[in-house]
């Protein structure tokens, strides 16, 4: 406890422990995430049932959380996959309208609802895959991102990321796949003028100290507001991924709302699964220098001294216990210390079997791609610092393992 008594049981932990350390994280590093709206709205838009060959569907979402025109809006894409495994448990009449499935030959169970890994792109929907149909973004993005003209995106980024992201790997191993262009929540600018900061600065009541990575992490959760309505989606399964700054964001959206059912950030780095007062790679001087609007105004008061910080990234991996965390690295990607994420999951260990799940149970950093650990789950592959197809294979592979 911050009092520094010891957390003795697993109850403590829940009632006590998570709450302190969720509310600790807040103050001295992302700032406070908004509420959860009262009210959001979905309208499902440009649906293709033919995607990959007819074997997934396509649906964009826009979500709105309010009737102000300079709210943020949430455009959602959404591939399901149309093959899948029925549900094996008959249910009764009595359960509801709709419970079961008839047919001239009976009763048949009904079309299982398929798990769904949930992610913010760098670049634009359109940038996942090939359709050219899929809205681009409407306001700012990187001039980076293929395609950008003026800082708006444009038919040329289509398809660009599909290696990236390798929607079609998933659909064929069962899984859907969401994503939304972090710029439709909070532009990734120091002084931006526009994003939900933005609209939240001149509301009445409202905590001002949100940081960029917290503002993406409320934006994730506000796309979980929607998939828990879609009838394709188990609600029970739903994947937070995110790769970089975007992993920072995943984890902390997964440790704030726990209808994320797995955390997956991968090469998270420093400020997501990597130590603060880790001596590799990047440093918390260095990461609130050149991107100083990412976390709050009290983090930076430990640019050299972040030692006096009260937690460690362990313990944001450990908000998510007893559900499942994989941390994803490359041996090139010495700037987001693959060996200090590494140590994290070690240290966060004792509150999974706390709570009595199996966490890493490693002593050592694994071979290069091999998966090892249990509920907390480790590998490192060759390469740099980006999201490939082999990532995404040990992504479903983690998933198919944890969460059956």
């Amino acid at each position: 406890m911050f009092n520094g008594e010891k957390v003795a049981s697993a109850s403590q932990w829940i009632n006590q422990r998570r709450p302190e350390l969720k509310a600790l994280f807040q103050h001295y590093m992302y700032g406070t995430l908004p509420p959860a709206p009262k009210h959001v709205w979905f309208d499902v838009q440009r649906v293709d049932h033919a995607m990959f060959g007819r074997k997934a569907t396509k649906k964009e979402i826009t979500i709105r959380f309010s009737n102000d025109t300079n709210a943020p809006v949430i455009q959602l894409l959404l591939v399901v996959p149309n093959a899948r495994k029925p549900d094996l448990q008959l249910h009764t009449p009595q359960q509801g309208l709709g419970a079961r499935v008839l047919s001239s030959r009976g009763a048949f169970p009904a079309r299982r609802g398929c798990p769904v890994f949930i992610g913010m792109n760098f670049c634009g929907n359109q940038a996942l895959v090939t359709n050219l149909d899929v809205a681009l973004p409407a306001g700012w993005v990187q001039k980076s991102c293929p395609g950008c003209v003026d800082n708006h995106a444009t038919d040329a980024g289509r398809g660009t990321q599909l290696d990236t992201w390798n929607i079609e790997q998933s659909i064929d191993r069962g899984y859907a796949v969401a994503s939304f262009y972090c710029g439709d929540v909070e532009p990734d600018l120091t002084n931006a003028t526009t994003g939900l900061r933005a609209f939240l600065a001149g509301k009445a009541g409202t905590n001002r100290d949100c940081g960029t990575i917290a503002a993406w992490a409320w934006g994730m959760s506000r796309a979980v507001d929607y998939l828990v309505t879609d009838k394709d989606i188990d609600p029970k399964r739903i994947i937070a991924v995110g790769h970089s700054r975007l992993g920072k964001a995943s984890i902390l959206a997964a440790a704030m709302d726990e209808r994320f059912a797995m955390a997956i950030p991968l090469q998270a780095g420093c400020g997501g699964t990597a130590p603060s007062r880790g001596k590799i790679g990047e440093s918390v001087n260095a990461i609130n220098t050149r991107f100083p609007h990412w976390f709050n105004a009290e983090f930076k008061k430990f640019n050299d001294e972040p030692d006096r910080l009260p937690f460690d990234q362990n313990c944001l991996i450990a908000l998510v216990a007893p559900r499942p965390v994989l941390l994803g690295q490359a041996t090139g990607d010495t700037w987001a210390d693959p060996a200090g994420a590494f140590e994290m999951l070690q240290d966060a260990d004792d509150v999974y079997h706390l709570l009595g799940a199996r966490g890493l149970e490693v002593k050592k950093m694994p071979p290069e791609n091999q998966l090892v650990g249990h509920r907390l789950g480790y590998f490192i592959r060759p390469g740099k610092h980006s999201m490939l197809k082999i990532d995404w294979q040990k992504f479903l592979d983690f998933a198919d393992r944890e969460l059956p």
